[in-house]
């Protein structure tokens, strides 16, 4: 079986991390698989997943940029007839849809959307991260997956930030890991943070994380990395494996559609302080795995972070056991059966069947 997958950017954010931890478990299972992304040459976290790769633009979010997806439509008709299902991983791949009829085809939506365009409608299957982002899908069928997250995640010998030689028992670390956007709600933490140290005063606070998108520093990054309260890191690869060096992770977020970020900090045994918005309370259980607050309450937020400080050990425990239902490998043999009823020219089961006895064999 062959699939091509499109990403819709190069440098590869939590979808495209999904996308490849996806990708390498069907490769596993069979599948021959191809990439797209829109630049001449693709990002080093592309490259060295090894699949063949093609360049396909698909237009950004800026006005207009539609127009570049338009004209990238014979060039992904032809890519899709050489091959059995086409991957759109994300909206914005989702433009190609209307060049694509006739061809089987997934949209995987990763984002709080305000409306459902006509041409979504043409999708064979369409897949969601959470039940907060199927329920603005109506009236598409969709199927609620989650995003998959590594269960043994590496961990980092020695954490991003600095540790100044520092020996015997060190004081609590708690962190925010993302983009420097407003959405992520990074600042929310910056103003919390005099409060929680003034309860806690051996606690550290680091943010890690830049503004991906301008090539000078936004205002809102610029804010962000101005407190004397908080530790900034800057962007680090494979964030995933720092995750276990933070005794908490806070993610006050103002939108969020999923949270890998929450999933993978709970898969290392971190407990997280989130925000009450979209996919966010689906993951995390308040004062379980971690607590909720309402957006932009820096107060509450102070409050729960050293509710989860004093609770560590039980929500560390919690966090881990409940991060199990998030597993790549689960997720992909979800996504493996969905993929194999959707293949055209043979029967769903008849698919299976040969599928399995093969693995079998």
């Amino acid at each position: 079986m062959r699939l091509l997958a499109v990403c819709q950017v190069d440098r590869p954010g939590g979808p495209e991390i999904g996308l490849l931890r996806l990708l390498t478990r069907l490769a596993g299972r069979g599948w021959d698989v191809a990439l797209t992304s829109p630049g001449h040459t693709p990002a080093v976290e592309l490259t060295e997943a090894g699949y063949p790769w093609e360049a396909l633009e698909v237009g950004g979010l800026e006005h207009g940029a539609g127009a570049r997806a338009v004209a990238s439509w014979p060039r992904a008709r032809k890519l899709s007839r050489e091959v059995d299902v086409t991957y759109l991983n994300g909206t914005v791949a989702g433009r190609l849809l209307p060049a694509l009829r006739g061809h089987a085809t997934v949209l995987h939506v990763h984002d709080i959307v305000d409306r459902v365009p006509r041409h979504w409608h043409g999708a064979d299957l369409v897949l969601a991260d959470s039940r907060a982002v199927g329920a603005r899908l109506d009236p598409l069928d969709v199927h609620v997956i989650g995003c998959p997250v590594d269960l043994d995640p590496p961990r980092a010998g020695t954490p991003p930030w600095p540790t100044d030689g520092q020996a015997g028992p060190r004081g609590p670390v708690v962190g925010f890991v993302g983009r420097l956007v407003p959405r992520k709600g990074a600042l929310d933490l910056v103003k919390a943070a005099p409060a929680i140290r003034a309860a806690r005063p051996d606690v550290r606070i680091v943010i890690v994380g830049d503004d991906p998108y301008a090539d000078e520093e936004s205002d809102y990054a610029a804010a962000v990395r101005a407190s004397d309260e908080v530790e900034h890191v800057g962007r680090v690869t494979g964030a995933a494996s720092i995750l276990g060096h933070l005794d908490a992770l806070v993610l006050p977020s103002r939108q969020e559609p999923f949270g890998t970020v929450v999933a993978e900090a709970m898969a290392a045994g971190t407990p997280v302080v989130a925000t009450r918005v979209d996919g966010l309370p689906e993951l995390v259980a308040d004062g379980v795995t971690g607590a909720l607050v309402e957006p932009g309450d820096t107060a509450a937020l102070a409050v729960a972070v050293l509710r989860v400080l004093d609770d560590h050990a039980a929500m560390s425990a919690a966090a881990r056991a409940a991060a199990e239902r998030f597993g790549a490998d689960a997720y992909a043999e979800r996504v493996h059966d969905l993929l194999v009823d959707v293949l055209p020219g043979i029967r769903a089961e008849e698919r299976r069947r040969g599928l399995h006895d093969g693995a079998a064999t």
